[in-house]
């Protein structure tokens, strides 16, 4: 692109404006040390007298600081590319880095990432850089890309939650949080004066959205289930008539927020079907549902506005991404006409993974909807072993009849917690059943959870957590409600 178009300027002005370069100038030379100097823990510069003191202590609260167990990168020396030590040292720190891998992966319970997957098929695939910028639907001059994978993917998923291919735009995102952040957008730029409502549990993403787009947002109670309180939900939208709604219906502890029920309420609170916009953030379930019986159906022969769900949970991607889907005529208030790219541009980011469409695209064909249906019952069925299991060991549990995330006491040990990877937050824990627990992983994890909670409470000081206000009395299995 020329920059210097509307610029006028003769040649002599521009001679007396630019200092000439030195007689000793070589365009050929070479920074001789391009290396900057390290920086040592203390602050000060390794070799280098220390300039002043740093009195802020930098704390991470939350978590570990991986500082602490950081890969240093360290410069090659010169005569490296001639021994090769330096790439026998990388092998090393990569294998162990595999077998490191392996050890976590026996162990991953609490977070929904299906890790149950093979894309060696794909490994031809790695040495291109695939960037699929701009439309997916709008060929760009940036010619290694892999939009034929994408709108292949969009249109399996567009069948999937009923809607035509001339009436729906998507993309694959390069996370879930991307396709709400996309989601909560398109309805802000619809509405702009809308209210954004939510459930006071629902995933950060959406309060992130809120705050970044500067819009009022309104939180929803919900009942011990997760699910959204359509009650306190009717009554938030009827003090506000007169601004249209813009709301997210999501997934919460396994409860599905039954969006039939949420149409029907903003219907006899007075709001016509073009004055609200639903956002669905399918995130895990959102692929599981449609092949779960009595489960709320998700259709855009519902009036909503648009869907997302995760690439790298439930499908099983090695790489975070993500497929947002809505309605062509909502997502022309974002497009605009890019020509650096001869394209257009509606997404949030602008280069995006094109490796991820092709993965997604192999493991659908792979699988298809017979596939997942398959896996779907299989998780249920883990899941419903599980929830029995632990409440047959005196430990309060709960899971939704539509679910595969089994809610239950905290452990008192963190290292257990790490050990397994669990999801926490206050008095409970999650274990999202995915395709690849299986029974005997299950059976491993509550052995030695047993034996554990044996050893917290052998001498009366410790005592089970309470999980009532999170999961109901009937599921809490404390001294109160035992």
């Amino acid at each position: 692109m020329d920059r210097s178009v509307g610029i006028v300027a003769d040649e002599s002005s521009i001679m007396k404006a630019v200092e000439p370069l030195p007689e000793d100038f070589d365009p050929t030379a070479v920074i001789k040390d391009p290396v900057p100097p390290v920086v040592e823990n203390n602050g000060s510069v390794r070799g280098v007298t220390k300039m002043r003191e740093d009195k802020s202590k930098r704390e991470i609260v939350l978590g570990r600081n991986v500082h602490t167990s950081c890969l240093e990168v360290t410069e090659p020396d010169a005569d490296d590319e001639m021994t090769g030590d330096r790439d026998a040292y990388m092998a090393s720190v990569l294998a162990r880095y595999r077998k490191s891998l392996m050890e976590r992966t026996k162990h991953h319970l609490g977070y929904p990432y299906n890790l149950d997957f093979d894309y060696g098929a794909l490994a031809q695939l790695q040495h291109f850089s695939i960037n699929n910028l701009g439309d997916p639907f709008i060929e760009s001059n940036y010619g290694v890309h892999s939009r034929q994978f994408e709108v292949g993917v969009l249109d399996w998923f567009a069948r999937l939650w009923e809607i035509e291919k001339n009436e729906y735009w998507g993309y694959i995102t390069n996370c879930g949080t991307e396709g709400n952040l996309h989601g909560i957008l398109v309805g802000r730029e619809v509405f702009p004066d809308g209210i954004l409502y939510t459930s006071r549990e629902t995933h950060y993403s959406i309060f992130k959205a809120a705050r970044m787009y500067r819009m009022e947002c309104m939180k929803v109670d919900t009942h011990c289930t997760g699910e959204i309180d359509c009650d306190d939900f009717k009554a938030k939208i009827s003090r506000n008539k007169d601004k249209p709604a813009i709301v997210n219906v999501n997934i919460v502890k396994g409860a599905v927020d039954d969006l039939d029920l949420v149409i029907k309420t903003l219907e006899e609170a007075g709001f016509s079907h073009n004055r609200f916009y639903i956002h669905c953030d399918g995130a895990l379930f959102g692929l599981m549902m449609p092949f779960v019986k009595r489960a709320p159906k998700v259709s855009f022969k519902k009036p909503i506005g648009s869907v997302s769900v995760s690439g790298h949970k439930f499908v099983g991607c090695p790489m975070p991404c993500g497929v947002q889907i809505t309605r062509l005529e909502h997502v022309n208030v974002l497009s605009r006409n890019v020509e650096y790219l001869a394209s257009r541009d509606a997404t949030i980011m602008g280069s995006r993974n094109g490796h991820a469409p092709i993965f997604l695209w192999y493991t659908l064909n792979r699988k298809g909807y017979r596939g997942f249906q398959k896996e779907v019952q299989k998780c249920l069925r883990n899941a419903h072993y599980l929830k029995d299991r632990l409440r047959d060991s005196g430990i309060g549990a709960m899971l939704n009849e539509l679910s595969s995330t089994v809610v239950f006491e905290r452990p008192h040990d963190e290292e257990f917690t790490r050990r397994w990877q669990l999801a926490c937050q206050g008095n409970i824990a999650h274990v999202v059943v995915m395709p690849n627990i299986t029974i005997e992983k299950l059976d491993k994890f509550l052995e030695e959870l047993v034996v554990k909670r044996a050893k917290w409470f052998e001498d009366g000081n410790c005592q089970p957590r309470c999980i009532a206000s999170d999961v109901g009395e009937s599921s809490c299995l404390c001294a109160l409600h035992k």
